[in-house]
């Protein structure tokens, strides 16, 4: 007589990762709790917060060792990495990062939102106009 609902099954890490692998992603460990994902001279850092779904930490172009993050320049995007190498973003690229990000949020079950399902999107703007708005103490 009572009706209940099956409780739904939330994957594991692992299950996530298998899921990933499926879509022609190569998972390596990159540390604890951390995992480097690449495709395609495309790559993102995963990390598997305890308690919680995973999230991507970084994602961008591969440039040696290090992942550029896309980063609009006004006029142009870059890929800018943390040892501030800088390479401008060619449409190819920009086409198979947007694939790769959408690819990666399926594969892990993460929620992928309209705004960035139309096109590539970035976190970074650098205009020319804006040079400082990153580091208040410079004037």
């Amino acid at each position: 007589m009572f009706f209940r609902r099956e409780k739904p099954h939330e994957p594991s890490f692992d299950e996530r990762l298998a899921n990933v692998k499926k879509l022609g992603f190569e998972v390596r460990p990159k540390g604890s709790g951390k995992v480097l994902a690449t495709r395609h001279g495309i790559a993102a850092v995963i990390v598997d917060p305890p308690g919680q779904r995973p999230h991507v930490e970084h994602i961008g172009l591969l440039i040696g060792d290090e992942i550029g993050a896309l980063t609009h320049g006004g006029y142009q995007m870059f890929f800018v990495t943390p040892g501030k190498k800088r390479r401008p973003a060619l449409a190819d690229q920009l086409k198979a990062l947007h694939a790769f990000e959408e690819d990666l949020k399926e594969g892990l079950g993460i929620v992928s939102l309209y705004n960035e399902g139309l096109g590539t999107t970035c976190e970074r703007h650098m205009y020319d106009r804006l040079e400082y708005r990153d580091n208040p103490a410079v004037p």
